[in-house]
């Protein structure tokens, strides 16, 4: 490997007329260790965190495995994963909302989402008075976020309301949001990618964007002559993943303007926004490319994804399940309705396999992207029949910079919260917390030093 004689530095960023791009990480730049090497902070490797979030629960017998520790089967929703399957555990027994299950009447799939990142049980009203708690990202972000440019990302791909009655007097910010910078202060999810892009790359103050936006010239246009001072010094490995970096960011720039082109789709229970993609896988993958290049880059290294709204009743007719997710999920035991329901935990296990294996795909010093990130997938609801919130559907995948042990099934005690885990990976981060919502401690068996 060469190096120069003066790397690179890690803050490195290329700059023109209103754009701000942040580099990946390259040799050039010095030795990259994992946290766990225990190495000078300015050349480890730094470590992110997302949560991924799906609505309406599991079809549960279909999702939890049979036999616990390594080893264990790949169920029916968990087969799309296999590619990475010693990257991920499955974490069993844990609970949200663990004060008030059912604490005001209806409005679980409010609680549901309210409650996952901050283990408070919101207040119930649609009216100003919203509160909930702290969610564990925005805790993250208030001790790391001065190191990136974003403190957090917030994403998703289903528009919310932030205010009215979605869910039996609750109000319809809870079913939407899943970021919580304090007690009153949700963070609205961004789902236009174009926007995203833009937040990520761009100036906020930036008046010129309209005119680029006419112009279509790509965000390379404008670091051209960066670019080119920085190849100079970089040897060939550099040089490829540089090249990979800029094709990752032109072949996203690619797909929102086709994604711009084309009619929205016709369909009277869910009205996609102008400017995103017509196709929902489409727009997944989007938004996970988008998050890959906001961790490669350093852009930020905390980030939220909602891929549905909690209770949403989306049909999802493309996989050949027409019917509303949410109706489905009331499902009374009805084998067919059940089976629609694995069809619709298996896409969306699906485009979470698409997500670890591109983060996987990404070398990074001594490890990949995917090694040094924690990334939660899961739901507030156990069964949407039920409308349970414990024994939770969780998968925690990446190694955490060297301090994660994948590769398991773990099952806790019985109500064993939730944010036990959260405390768990805000300790991976350098961030002692001793209370987060409802927690009682840190989770033990799953993290290597805990």
């Amino acid at each position: 490997m060469l190096i120069p004689s003066r790397p690179i530095s890690r803050r490195t960023v290329l700059r023109g007329l209103g754009v701000t791009l942040a580099l990946p990480w390259l040799e050039a730049m010095g030795p990259l260790q994992s946290w766990a090497a225990g190495e000078d902070p300015k050349t480890v490797a730094p470590n992110r965190m997302a949560f991924l979030y799906t609505p309406n629960g599991k079809n549960m017998a279909d999702w939890t495995p049979s036999t616990e520790g390594t080893g264990f089967e790949l169920t029916p929703i968990l087969q799309p994963l296999g590619a990475v399957r010693n990257k991920f555990s499955i974490l069993s027994g844990l609970t949200a909302d663990k004060a008030r299950p059912h604490g005001d009447g209806g409005g679980d799939h409010a609680r549901a989402l309210g409650a996952f990142l901050t283990g408070v049980q919101p207040n119930k009203t649609d009216g100003l008075d919203i509160r909930s708690g702290v969610s564990v990202d925005q805790v993250a972000a208030s001790r790391i976020g001065d190191k990136t440019r974003l403190a957090s990302l917030e994403i998703g791909t289903e528009q919310g309301a932030m205010a009215g009655n979605c869910d039996s007097g609750y109000s319809c910010v809870y079913s939407s949001t899943m970021s919580w910078r304090s007690a009153t202060q949700p963070l609205p999810k961004e789902v236009n990618p174009k926007l995203v892009f833009e937040r990520m790359f761009t100036s906020s103050n930036d008046p010129s964007r309209a005119a680029r936006n006419a112009r279509r010239k790509s965000i390379l246009d404008y670091v051209r002559d960066d670019t080119s001072g920085v190849a100079g010094k970089l040897a060939s490995n550099d040089q490829r993943k540089l090249d990979e970096y800029f094709a990752a960011i032109r072949d996203i720039e690619v797909r929102m303007e086709r994604a711009e082109k084309m009619p929205p789709v016709q369909t009277p229970d869910y009205p996609v926004p102008t400017g995103v993609p017509a196709a929902y896988d489409e727009h997944i993958r989007m938004m996970c490319d988008l998050m890959v290049l906001a961790f490669q880059a350093d852009v930020t290294r905390v980030s939220t994804f909602v891929l549905a709204n909690e209770g949403s009743n989306k049909s999802y007719a493309f996989i050949d399940v027409p019917e509303g997710h949410h109706d489905l999920s009331h499902h009374g035991g009805d084998a067919d309705k059940q089976e629609k329901i694995r069809k619709i935990n298996l896409f969306h296990t699906t485009q979470l396999a698409y997500l670890l294996q591109r983060l996987d795909s990404i070398t990074e010093g001594d490890g990949t992207l995917l090694d040094h990130s924690m990334i939660v997938y899961g739901s507030g609801i156990h069964d949407g029949n039920a409308h349970n919130h414990d024994d939770l559907p969780i998968l925690l995948a990446g190694g955490g910079c060297g301090t994660l042990t994948s590769g398991r099934h773990i099952r806790y005690e019985k109500e064993t919260p939730l944010n036990n885990l959260w405390l768990s990976m805000l300790d991976r981060l350098d961030i002692s917390l001793e209370k987060l919502g409802d927690s009682t401690g840190k989770l033990p068996g799953l993290l290597s030093g805990v």
